[in-house]
C-alpha cells in the first residue's frame, strides 16, 4: 500500500491559486526531510504569488537546501528589474553546476524564468527532460506561449498516462482546450466548474471560468465572474486584464482595470501593447501635423 501523501493538499492549495490557504494549513506533523523541503517550497512559493518577495529572501539563507536557494533566486528575480542580469548569471551558474544542474525545483524555476524573459528554448532546454507533474505543465505552457499546441497536446497526453486526475494534468487539458479554441473550449469550462464545485474559489478558478466564457461570447457572465475575482484580490494581474479586455467586449470604461494595471503590473503584457499602441498613435498624430 503507497504511503500517504502528506502534501496533497498543500500542493492543491498552491496549483489552484489558493496560497493564503496553502500557507496557513502548512504546519504539517511528522514530516520526512525531503517532504519538509517540498513543504517549505511550496510555501515560499505561496509567499512569492502573493507578492512578499522580501520575506522569501530574508528567511532563505545561504545554508538551505538547494530547492529552497533556487526559489529564493525566483523571489530576487521578480522582487527588482535591478536584480535580473545578476539573478540569471547566478541561475546559469548553478545550472551548469554538474552537482545541482539536475535539481527538479531548479529547473522547474529555471523554466519560471526564462519564460518570464520570453526566452522559450532555453526554458525548455531546462524543463523538457520533465521528470515530475509540475515540470510537464510547464512544459505545456511553455508551448503554448509558442504557439506549438501539437507539442502541447503530447505532453498533456504523457501527464495522462501518468496520472489522468492530477489537478495539473485538469489545467493543463484546460489550457490546452482554450488554446485550440471551438468546441474545445466548453470544456475547458467544465474542468474549471469542476474545480470550483470541488475546492474553495480563487481568482485562477474564476478566471479560468471566465476567459472561457468570454470566447464563447458570454461577456456578462464572465464580468460577474472577473467582479467576483476582484473582491478576492483587487491587484491580482489576469483579473485586472481580463477585465479590460471584457470591459471593451461589452462597450463599458475599461481605464480604470488599466490604470491599477499598469500601477501594480507595470510589465504586464496588455501595459506592454497598450502603451506601444499609445506610442504608435502619437508618432501617427506627430507626422500629420
Amino acid at each position: 500500500m503507497a504511503a500517504p501523501d502528506h502534501l496533497f493538499s498543500l500542493r492543491n492549495n498552491f496549483y489552484l491559486g489558493a496560497y493564503q490557504a496553502a500557507i496557513n494549513n502548512s504546519d504539517l506533523p511528522n514530516l520526512s526531510s525531503d517532504d519538509a523541503v517540498e513543504r517549505d517550497c511550496l510555501v515560499y512559493r505561496s509567499y512569492i504569488a502573493l507578492g512578499s518577495y522580501q520575506l522569501v529572501i530574508n528567511e532563505i539563507d545561504n545554508s538551505a537546501a538547494t530547492s529552497l536557494q533556487a526559489v529564493k533566486l525566483l523571489a530576487l528575480y521578480l522582487s527588482s528589474p535591478a536584480n535580473k542580469e545578476s539573478t540569471i548569471s547566478s541561475l546559469k551558474e548553478w545550472l551548469a553546476d554538474s552537482a545541482i544542474g539536475n535539481n527538479a525545483i531548479l529547473r522547474l524555476i529555471a523554466g519560471t524564468i526564462f519564460m518570464h524573459e520570453e526566452d522559450y528554448n532555453e526554458a525548455l532546454k531546462h524543463t523538457n527532460a520533465g521528470g515530475t507533474m509540475e515540470l510537464h505543465a510547464l512544459n505545456v505552457q511553455i508551448f503554448l506561449k509558442m504557439h506549438r499546441s501539437d507539442y502541447a497536446e503530447k505532453q498533456l497526453r504523457y501527464m495522462q498516462q501518468i496520472d489522468e486526475d492530477h489537478t495539473l494534468t485538469q489545467l493543463a487539458n484546460a489550457w490546452l482546450n482554450l488554446a485550440v479554441g471551438g468546441s474545445k473550449v466548453q470544456e475547458g469550462y467544465l474542468i474549471f466548474q469542476d474545480f470550483s464545485e470541488k475546492y474553495p474559489m480563487t481568482s485562477l478558478i474564476l478566471n479560468g471560468k471566465a476567459v472561457c466564457c468570454m470566447h464563447m461570447g458570454n461577456f456578462d457572465e464572465a464580468e460577474t465572474l472577473l467582479l467576483e475575482a476582484l473582491n478576492k484580490d483587487a491587484k491580482d494581474p489576469e483579473t485586472l486584464a481580463n477585465l479590460v479586455v471584457c470591459s471593451l467586449h461589452l462597450g463599458k470604461p475599461s481605464s480604470r482595470y488599466l490604470s491599477q494595471l499598469k500601477l501594480s503590473h507595470p510589465d504586464h503584457m496588455l501595459v506592454k501593447r497598450s502603451s506601444s499602441a499609445e506610442e504608435n498613435f502619437e508618432r501617427a498624430l506627430q507626422s500629420v501635423a
